[in-house]
């Protein structure tokens, strides 16, 4: 029979201790015999060259282990912001997380970002505070802030003695003999989210411990507590009554009877021996050895070499993969990460801990190493699709979207390592959009030279603010046919990509209000031709405007500090709220265009000597002032000159204005 099987993640702020944490978790569990370290670049999940070395995690890790008859899939994820979106696909494929705070910082701005994300999934959750025996840990005070800033109902399982000190230990607090106002406040979260233990207690009914600790785990899945833990991972202690709190209090992997397959691509990987190696987990239906899928994401049917699953921290091949499971898939030609195999129903939506929105050209060092630079960009991209690698083969240029400069770092690095290319990149530039100022009619006959027919005319209008784009047709099937209208709505995100002003054009409002096909001379390619043509000019006589990129943010710092920060904002654009004084620390929100806050942190590290909290988030698009912004040339070919797109996308010349 099937074992039980927990899939879980490990969350963190970046220096957390949760690589330390996953290390101690294979170890006690027998998967492995040595414990690894970070320091020594030796842990089981850090396998890059550059994880080794920084003693950072770049990619998500899935390793496997058993505990108390249970099997528990771990992914041990990024902690750093600008390896978000490995955190991001790895938060779809979970039954439950553990969060990991750090005693001594504390809850941080990407711990933050984090919570949300688990909260808009309802993912249930514990929290591992470590570190409790470092200078300055404060267990106690640290729980406090995760309920003031989490906004969540704590349930503290173990607590700390001797806070602070070398020799930490932790006591369960669910204990008869135990009497304190940590384990008060527990009960009172219990009482809160349990109807019939409330009822009880408000009859003055006895309630065993036992009784109190058995309602934890409905509460937990319904995330209406959060059971909390502390210890100190690298000393090994807390980490065994944390793993019986993963098994007794989170949610197995739902199994169900439906046969449809579907399916999640959470990582990719690239091997010599294997080639392509999907990390997946299956919500229903299953996989298998041999077999042909779909890929609804990319529209394509494509083969499975072989399907191979963790047992502790090897694989084992041709296992069937079913429902619940995670697992490995190899060959699946042209997927990648973030793809939904199969149905995409009952698969969570992929949630945005930040937004790329800065771009940054790649140059190899040596012009022979081009092509090859191209293609392992591909490849790259592939793996992570936030990097929306676009090739302007007309111009050569090889861009990439960032989240930030240690992003660079490991970019170069990988390339320098794994595909044996060096390369520069130039200093990020923001990306900005635009939108159309007024509505207008784009109007395009492309009928010459025969056989072709395509006539059509747009409706552009403005569209709110971060709406995106939307399209509809009115135009019956009898003077446009069913086929090619399905076209024109495929094409439309192509002819948006880049507008009057060079950036991808947004919150925009299309409707096809007149068109025309020939029985004779029509074929589905006019209208995919026609379409950016009628689009730019609808935007060139309707104008456009570009869109800047803004970010909220919200600082914690000393009072006293208020005037030279609020200062520094608005000469940076900054918009703001009235402060928020608790004791003498000044709680402050507002926004903040991307353009003026790029060494904004490092700025506010200095006025404040490390002394505060920035955190920040992506907010959305905004109006960007005139004379702000930068307006770029379009790249390729432009549909505007008309003769050229049309000899161009005939194959006559050659310039490819492609976007990959």
């Amino acid at each position: 029979m099937k074992k039980p099987t927990i899939n879980i993640g490990v969350l963190a702020h970046v220096d957390a201790g949760k690589t330390t944490l996953t290390e101690h978790f294979l170890y006690n569990s027998g998967a492995i015999r040595t414990l690894g370290s970070v320091d020594k670049g030796s842990t089981s999940t850090d396998s890059l060259a550059l994880e080794k070395e920084r003693g950072i995690s770049i990619k998500a890790a899935t390793t496997s282990f058993e505990w108390k008859d249970t099997k528990i899939n771990l992914i041990d994820t990024p902690g750093h912001v600008d390896f978000s979106s490995e955190v991001e696909r790895a938060l779809c494929v979970v039954d439950a997380v553990v969060l990991v705070v750090s005693a001594v910082e504390g809850v941080q701005a990407h711990t933050l970002n984090i919570w949300d994300s688990l909260q808009e999934l309802h993912i249930p959750t514990l929290i591992f505070i470590n570190k409790i025996d470092r200078q300055g840990a404060d267990a106690e005070g640290t729980i406090t802030q995760i309920e003031s800033d989490l906004k969540t109902k704590t349930v503290v399982l173990y607590a700390s003695e001797n806070d602070g000190l070398t020799d930490a230990t932790i006591m369960p607090v669910f204990n008869s003999e135990v009497d304190s106002e940590i384990k008060e406040k527990s009960i009172e979260h219990i009482l809160e989210g349990d109807e019939l233990l409330l009822e009880r207690f408000l009859n003055s009914e006895s309630i065993k411990d036992e009784e109190y600790v058995k309602s934890i785990r409905k509460l937990t899945i319904d995330t209406k507590i959060t059971p909390v833990y502390t210890g100190i991972a690298k000393n090994n202690i807390g980490v065994t009554e944390l793993l019986d709190g993963i098994v007794a209090y989170c949610p197995t992997s739902k199994i169900t009877t439906t046969k449809e397959l579907s399916a999640f691509v959470f990582k990719l990987e690239h091997y010599k021996v294997f080639g392509t190696m999907a990390h997946v987990k299956v919500f229903s239906g299953e996989l298998s050895s041999k077999s042909t899928i779909y890929n609804d994401t990319q529209q394509l049917e494509t083969k499975i070499n072989q399907t191979k699953q963790l047992h502790n921290t090897k694989y084992i091949d041709n296992i069937i993969l079913q429902s619940g499971d995670i697992g490995v898939i190899t060959g699946v030609l042209g997927t990648k990460a973030g793809d939904v195999l199969g149905s995409p129903e009952g698969i969570p939506k992929l949630p945005q801990l930040h937004i790329p929105v800065l771009s940054v050209q790649v140059i190899p060092d040596n012009n022979a190493d081009y092509n090859v630079l191209a293609d392992a960009l591909q490849q790259l991209d592939r793996e992570d699709p936030s990097l929306s690698f676009k090739w302007f083969k007309a111009e050569k240029e090889l861009q990439l979207l960032l989240m930030g400069q240690m992003q660079v770092e490991i970019l170069e690095h990988v390339l320098k390592e794994r595909f044996s290319i060096n390369a520069s990149f130039t200093d990020p530039q923001v990306v900005y959009k635009e939108t159309i100022s007024t509505k207008a009619e784009g109007y395009i006959r492309y009928w010459m030279p025969k056989p072709c027919w395509a006539i059509m005319t747009f409706l552009i209008e403005p569209a709110p603010l971060n709406s995106g784009v939307s399209y509809h047709s009115i135009v019956s099937q009898n003077d446009v046919h069913i086929k090619y209208q399905n076209e024109i709505e495929r094409t439309i995100p192509k002819a948006l990509a880049q507008g009057i002003l060079g950036w991808e054009v947004t919150d925009v409002k299309i409707t096809l209000i007149k068109g025309e096909d020939h029985n004779v001379h029509s074929r589905p390619g006019d209208f995919n031709l026609a379409t950016p043509m009628g689009i730019m000019q609808g935007l060139k006589i309707g104008g456009t405007h570009l869109l800047e990129p803004i970010l909220s943010f919200e600082i914690k710092a000393n009072e006293s500090l208020l005037g030279k920060i609020t200062s520094e904002l608005s000469t940076r654009r900054a918009t703001f709220d009235t402060p928020v004084f608790i004791d003498e620390v000044f709680h402050l929100k507002g926004r903040i265009p991307v353009a003026t806050s790029l060494d904004f942190s490092r700025k506010l590290n200095s006025i404040t000597s490390g002394k505060s909290r920035l955190r920040v988030q992506f907010h959305g698009y905004d109006t960007c002032p005139k004379g702000e912004g930068v307006v770029r040339e379009y790249k390729g070919v432009n549909p505007l000159d008309e003769a050229q797109w049309i000899l161009h996308r005939r194959g006559a010349y050659k310039a490819d204005e492609r976007v990959i």
